[in-house]
């Protein structure tokens, strides 16, 4: 049982002004917010980050659209964080996502999902740290 996940609002979500919206469901969920950040990744930052997905067919357009905009990535703290989040996101198709879920709410379309959420408590320790360093999780 994990007590953190990550996240990152998508450059789909930013820009479509759901980033409140967003945070605050995450946090009327029970999470804490232990590490928050604007920021953008570059193709090679993105190719980095999603480097498990290398040989998928859709790595280019995954990689081309994080790099495309600014986002907001977050350390969440929760008991079983990983699985609670994964619930409250939602499948990665919207139109496949439970009713309030996040994706459900938010997202545009399958590749354009609104949120990343961790898979599983090791990447969810992998990811928060490319983002964030001890100083910066509180």
């Amino acid at each position: 049982m994990s007590n953190i996940t990550f996240t990152m609002i998508k450059p789909d979500a930013f820009a479509n002004g759901h980033t409140g919206a967003i945070l605050d469901k995450i946090i009327q969920s029970g999470f804490r917010i232990v590490a928050l950040k604007l920021t953008a990744l570059s193709m090679e930052n993105a190719a980095g980050f999603y480097a498990v997905h290398k040989e998928r067919p859709f790595f280019g357009e995954l990689i081309e659209f994080m790099s495309s905009g600014p986002l907001i990535a977050a350390v969440l703290e929760k008991d079983n964080a990983v699985e609670d989040f994964r619930k409250l996101i939602g499948a990665t198709d919207p139109a496949k996502a439970d009713a309030g879920t996040i994706r459900q709410l938010f997202a545009e379309s399958m590749g354009r999902n609104a949120v990343h959420g961790s898979d599983s408590d090791e990447n969810a320790k992998i990811e928060s740290s490319f983002f964030f360093s001890n100083l910066e999780k509180f």
